[in-house]
């Protein structure tokens, strides 16, 4: 059986290889070639903590709106209540819900963003 390279093996042998080649450059295609390394390092974080981040997010959208459903179909609905004021900083586990989705988002987007007060 033939095996081939992950998708994630991929993201990170290319972002090792600009990596590599980086400190030849000259400093304009540098800045380029960093911009393209932490546009994979991205992808690779999206492909590996995505699917539990999305879980996570279809758990708590469904438990505050009570529905089951896909992720889009439930942020659309939790967006649509937010705006007409059906859910509010009030409602039960709103809140607690946007914090870890925010959380996880971050997490992915910006790995080494710490907020303030933040000890983790």
């Amino acid at each position: 059986m033939i095996s081939h390279p992950t998708t994630e093996e991929l993201v990170k042998s290319v972002a090792l290889w600009i990596d590599q080649i980086r400190p030849s450059l000259d400093p304009r295609n540098a800045f380029l070639a960093r911009v393209a390394a932490n546009a994979l390092a991205t992808v690779g974080r999206e492909l590996t903590q995505g699917p539990a981040a999305d879980a996570q997010a279809i758990a708590r959208m469904g438990e505050v709106l009570g529905l089951a459903g896909a992720f889009a179909e439930l942020n659309a609905e939790l967006c649509a209540r937010i705006r007409a004021g059906e859910l509010t900083v009030e409602s039960p586990g709103l809140l607690a819900a946007l914090q870890v989705m925010a959380r996880d988002q971050i997490a992915i987007d910006q790995p080494s963003y710490r907020p303030e007060g933040s000890m983790v």
